[in-house]
């Protein structure tokens, strides 16, 4: 690991990594403090912008808007009570009171202080943790790459939410469009003979136009609406908690930082389900629950520090396993596509130099996220402010523009507007569109690995599905596979269980 430093190092040391990162920070927190935009949206609509950077830059800055997006979140969440991402909707419960009471500046330096602290403890386990599961990775054949594509689509059960009948219709649209075009065995599929789809659906248009271009169609539909405006509190008071108070805190960031790290880790959960958890990990620990909701430190320190400390955890079997946890993940898994960069073990060996200067990268994002938050956080808190109308254009065009520019194709900018259409309908009818990004990646890597499994097992004289049963590798994803399918069925469970029994006590209290 240490002689990869040095390259890692002047990587990272060049001008173009350096306007990545910062282009990174500020515009992944600008976009997370506008209300209705997310981590996710950014990067599908950025990714276009780094087809003329070199790779170690592009994926860094992509990288450092996942962080710097999740943190700016809680801008708009402390200032006028509307979570910027979904992972910053417990901060409001205490920032926003916090806002009431005069203490705004106060409670974004909390937040911005526990974020930071966050997102480096994730840094460091990326850098310790991903390498040593990057090497278990050589081990891995056709049927062990088969497996884990398949392991990444049932986690289509986690990422669609409260009902799973919708969920699966996502999943099974974006599996047949990522089956159009040149198959594994050099055949045609699903192209009804249209020059424009032989290659393929690409993948950066049909993303930009999911997240992006359905947004605008969403937020254009709400604009007549009756909305009262937001007040944003005035910056007073000192952005540094005092040192007694840090310590006080110290604590519960750190548990919270290791827990949400974990929970990165953990495919199919995110910075939503951390920044909760880490709220309720607080709120156990405190000697006086019952402030908590009125206004208090501990309440906005304990998620802000799950939730950025997701985005280190998530990059693991990412980066590793080529396993998106999450929407945001599945798009910056996009990213490394397009730059010719595969997940596994080559990512560490053949490209180190990129895979390091990422990680270190990452860290100095999330330091830098600090200072720029400390140094710009009164001015962009008026990002909130930004009136629909005057965003809404820009952001039309910048999506169209990125589409064009994938591939300089005129098709392209078709598919943006037609996945945008799509976007806009399933959202309309409560169809998640996390699992069509899913889909679209992993259904061809399925694909693939399958029919390269099906030639090497055939030599044995054995069916694809014999020759799994030979490799203790396999076996092990395919009880990976059955577990999580069950998974969300026994967390329903115990749930209800638990839920029954919180009932069945209440009532006798109340007799």
């Amino acid at each position: 690991m240490l002689a990869n430093m040095s390259g890692a190092l002047s990587e990272l040391l060049t001008i173009d990594a350096a306007i990545g990162l910062l282009i990174g920070v500020v515009g992944g927190m600008v976009i997370g403090a506008l209300p209705g935009l997310s981590a996710t949206m950014g990067i599908a609509l950025l990714i276009p912008i780094t087809y003329g950077m070199r790779p170690s830059a592009a994926i860094l800055m992509l990288a450092a808007i996942y962080t710097s997006a999740v943190y700016g979140g809680s801008i708009s969440a402390i200032l006028i009570h509307t979570p910027g991402t979904p992972s910053s909707a417990a901060t409001c419960l205490d920032g926003y009171p916090m806002t009431q009471k005069g203490e705004a500046i106060h409670a974004i330096g909390i937040s911005t202080v526990s974020s930071v602290i966050g997102g480096v403890i994730s840094s460091f386990a990326l850098l310790l943790i991903a390498p040593p599961l990057a090497r278990l990775s050589l081990k891995f054949g056709a049927s062990e790459y088969f497996l884990i594509s398949i392991f990444g689509l049932t986690l289509i059960a986690s990422l669609a939410g409260d009902n799973m009948v919708k969920g699966l219709i996502a999943g099974a649209f974006g599996l047949v469009v990522g089956l159009v075009g040149l198959a594994a065995d050099g055949q045609f599929r699903y192209t009804f003979g249209i020059t424009g789809l032989m290659g393929g659906i690409s993948l950066i248009p049909a993303m930009i136009g999911l997240f992006s271009v359905s947004q605008v169609m969403i937020q254009s539909d709400e604009r007549g609406k009756k909305k009262e405006k937001a007040e944003v509190a005035e910056f007073k008071g000192r952005f540094i908690p005092p040192a007694k108070e840090f310590l006080g805190l110290l604590p519960i960031i750190l548990e919270c930082s290791i827990v949400g790290v974990f929970i990165g880790i953990l495919p199919g959960a995110g910075g939503d389900i951390a920044s909760w958890v880490g709220l309720n990990i607080a709120k156990n620990q405190s000697r006086h629950p019952e402030k908590f909701g009125t206004g208090i430190p501990e309440g906005i320190s304990a998620p802000e520090a799950a939730n950025n400390a997701v985005t280190g955890g998530a990059l693991i079997p990412l980066l590793t396993l080529g396993i998106p946890g999450s929407s945001t993940a599945a798009v910056l898994m996009g990213g490394l596509t397009i730059h010719g960069l595969a997940p596994g073990f080559e990512l560490f060996d053949k490209y180190a130099d990129i895979t390091y200067c990422v990680i270190l990268g990452f860290l100095m994002a999330n330091i830098l996220m600090g200072l720029v938050g400390w140094a710009a956080g009164r001015y962009l808190t008026k990002v909130s402010q930004v009136p629909i109308p005057l965003l809404l254009p820009c952001i039309a065009v910048l999506s169209l523009l990125g589409s064009y520019a994938a591939s300089r194709n005129i098709t392209d900018v078709y598919v943006a507007v037609v996945f945008g259409l799509i976007g806009y309908l399933f959202r309309k009818y409560g169809i998640p569109t996390a699992p069509v990004v899913l889909a679209l990646i992993l259904g061809p890597m399925a694909d693939k690995y399958m029919y390269q499994g099906s030639i090497i097992a055939s030599k044995s004289d054995l069916s694809f599905f014999q020759y799994m049963f030979t490799r203790p590798l396999s076996i092990f994803f395919m009880i990976l596979i059955v577990a999580a399918l069950f998974a969300p069925l026994l967390s329903k469970a115990i749930s209800k269980a638990y839920s029954k029994k919180n009932g069945t006590i209440e009532a006798a209290e109340d007799i």
